[in-house]
């Protein structure tokens, strides 16, 4: 059936939907917000853990044990600390009366094991004069073994041999290196050097004896106990 030009629409048929405005009611936009918050919330905490960063102090360069911390020695850098590793804390000075107990190296982070008293201190630090330059690398934190060649009292044998001085004997082993100072130029003819070695209980009698003697003093270097420099 054809429509008739000029009916009536019916009026009668059901209104077409409209939008409504949403409502707080809205269960779609309830869990919309909270996702919202939930994402800001997550995103903030992962900021926040990626900054979670401590200063603690490192070493400027290679420390030997007896050091006593200063804040020239130290540079102070911000790590992320995981599980319990303690390192020294940078927000307060280097704490007064206290040394290294170990060596630390170049740029190492100094762990608070490795700082205490001087009582608790092991060796102790022994000038050893040298006729020659030292080794080359030789630096604090080094390890040597100290050869000593003691002065022949037997004038007899010593013309007959030719030698002032007996063969050399181990003296101490593997001791480590605290300072190593050198006076003169590169260039200098009448350089002298002196090396300063941390000592045992063991160690001290048969080192000192031999210096007093006059005996002949070589350091000989432990391959591979030179620490790292910084930046290498």
């Amino acid at each position: 059936m054809q429509p008739v030009i000029g009916a009536i629409p019916d009026t009668t048929a059901e209104p077409a939907a409209r939008l409504r405005r949403p409502s707080w009611r809205d269960s779609r936009l309830l869990i919309g917000v909270l996702l919202v918050f939930a994402a800001v919330a997550l995103g903030a905490r992962t900021v926040a853990a990626a900054d979670r960063t401590v200063p603690v102090y490192a070493a400027r360069q290679a420390l030997p044990s007896g050091t006593a911390l200063t804040t020239e020695m130290l540079t102070v850098v911000r790590v992320r600390l995981v599980g319990t590793a303690a390192y020294l804390d940078a927000r307060d000075p280097p704490p007064a009366g206290r040394v290294l107990l170990r060596t630390v190296g170049a740029g190492e982070l100094v762990p608070l094991s490795a700082v205490g008293r001087v009582d608790a201190l092991q060796t102790r630090p022994v000038s050893i004069p040298l006729d020659d330059a030292p080794p080359t690398g030789l630096t604090a934190g080094s390890r040597v073994d100290v050869w000593a060649s003691l002065r022949r009292t037997d004038g007899a044998v010593a013309a007959t041999t030719g030698a002032a001085f007996a063969p050399p004997r181990l003296t101490a082993r593997e001791v480590e290196v605290f300072a190593v100072n050198t006076a003169g130029g590169s260039l200098s003819a009448s350089r002298s050097t002196t090396v300063q070695v941390l000592l045992d209980s063991a160690q001290l009698p048969v080192v000192l004896d031999a210096l007093a003697n006059g005996a002949k003093i070589a350091l000989v270097p432990v391959p591979g106990s030179a620490p790292a420099r910084d930046g290498s």
